[in-house]
């Protein structure tokens, strides 16, 4: 604390005093009972905090420089209507563009013809594996001095589809050919963390789960593909438990920064934010309008590097310019309006978050040294354990929103009766089923609200 200025006049208070204070004021109730509450990580949030608590523990803090995008989502289906939508939304205000790819016959020079490759950081998820294709925009974008993140994620595939691309052996030649094209500009190799989120893992094992899968990948590449520099882009969902959030993403760079170290990896690595779906609703849904602006706050606090957000909309319809345009206006105000285009710096010294960010590290690094020691995140996938312990992080979610304990206004609180979304739906909502034959049991996204909207359309 700075012993100069206004402060002076008043003497310090130790936690101790503030304790006792409260402890009076609750005129014989318990402290612990009244005010403690234990989150589902099993973390004891008090009700203040003190910098006694940032005794003799590290805390962690973001490069002086670090800033954060606004970035927008494109399904490119068909090359040329994508290029012309990734021009409309960069004069919009979109700074980054995140690229589905469907299909492999997709033309890459079509697709980024007339964009600042060198200005604009571009992310691609691909919907298939396969070398020619990626190669040749690889090769696009090292030609063009473009700067790009590829997310290939073949385990990440197998953790949400049940089977590998091809199969174990093929998509591991095919990964291990595209890894070695990597740069310090063009990043190929992403895990993916949200589909743990959007399935119901707690932060703990978000966390965990997602530095045993990318520790799956630092042991598999060789020391000499990585060269000391191997760039990894971790995809996050953001939820609403907001200071958690804020918290779990400094832990998580934190993790990485541990984890690389050890294979002598220099790398920083890139975090791509979206606001989760687990607690999105079709009833009362601008609503969620709300819960993304506090979701996209915390992950600029949490130190994202390209924070894309989700139209308010996006379950029951089809893409649209409306939503898109008021999802990326959020962004912007975020960044223009509410002044925090560099303000991943906020967080640092808090003791809440501080101490929240070391807590759940801590737990996470006991959690994967316990995966680690039990064969790792593969063979954990491949005996169901991660799927189960995931199971039964969401079924004790699930019965705190039941209970109404999580409360979602308009969905287990305050339901405005007259709302009808029946003849809305243009998307299927909610988790679709198909029998079919795959080699591990896979992990699937659920929002909290689907079994209530289920039954409310039924009524209708």
């Amino acid at each position: 604390m700075n012993k100069s200025g206004l402060f002076n006049e008043f003497p310090e208070v130790t936690a101790k005093q503030w304790k006792q204070k409260i402890q009076m004021d609750l005129k014989g109730a318990d402290y612990n009972e009244a005010l403690v509450w234990e989150s589902l990580e099993g973390i004891n949030v008090k009700p203040f905090y003190h910098q006694e608590d940032l005794e003799n523990i590290p805390t962690f803090s973001l490069p002086k420089d670090h800033s954060w995008s606004v970035g927008q989502s494109i399904y490119a289906g068909d090359a040329e209507k994508a290029n012309t939508k990734a021009k409309e939304v960069l004069n919009k205000g979109a700074e980054s563009l995140i690229f589905t790819i469907p299909k492999e016959e997709i033309d890459v020079e079509a697709l980024l013809s007339g964009i600042k490759l060198e200005e604009i950081q571009l992310y691609f998820h691909f919907d298939f594996l396969a070398l020619e294709p990626i190669k040749k925009l690889v090769s696009l974008l090292k030609e063009k001095n473009g700067k790009a993140h590829l997310n290939l994620d073949i385990i990440g595939h197998l953790a949400k589809d049940g089977n590998w691309y091809h199969n174990l052996e093929k998509d591991h030649e095919i990964f291990d050919e595209l890894v070695h094209l990597g740069t310090s500009d063009v990043s190929i190799l992403g895990v993916d963390i949200s589909q743990y989120q959007n399935a119901g893992a707690n932060m703990v094992q978000q966390l965990a789960y997602g530095l045993a899968h990318a520790n799956e990948y630092l042991n598999h590449v060789s020391s000499s593909a990585v060269e000391k520099s191997f760039p990894v882009t971790f995809t996050v969902a953001v939820g609403g438990n907001y200071f958690f959030e804020i918290a779990e993403l400094r832990a998580l760079r934190w993790l990485w920064n541990s984890l690389s170290s050890e294979y002598g990896i220099k790398s920083e690595c890139k975090i791509l934010a979206f606001p989760s779906k687990r607690n999105k609703t079709l009833y009362d849904y601008n609503v969620n309008m709300l819960r993304t602006t506090s979701e996209c706050m915390s992950a600029v606090l949490g130190g994202a590097d390209t924070v894309c957000n989700l139209p308010y909309d996006a379950l029951y319809h089809k893409d649209n310019e409306f939503g898109e345009r008021i999802a990326r206006n959020q962004l912007l105000l975020l960044k223009e309006e509410s002044y925090l285009a560099e303000a991943s710096q906020i967080a640092a010294g808090s003791y809440y978050i501080e101490s929240l960010t070391h807590q759940l590290a801590e737990k996470a690094l006991a959690l994967f040294k316990q995966l680690e020691k039990g064969g790792g995140f593969l063979d954990g996938l491949k005996k169901g354990t991660i799927q189960q312990k995931i199971k039964e992080s969401a079924e004790k979610e699930q019965q705190l929103f039941d209970e109404g304990k999580i409360v979602s206004l308009g969905t287990n609180k305050y339901q405005n009766p007259a709302d009808r979304m029946k003849d809305n739906l243009e998307l299927y909502p909610f988790v679709k089923t198909k029998a079919r034959k795959t080699i591990i049991e896979p992990i699937i996204e659920k929002r909290l609200a689907e079994g209530s909207e289920q039954k409310r359309l039924n009524d209708e």
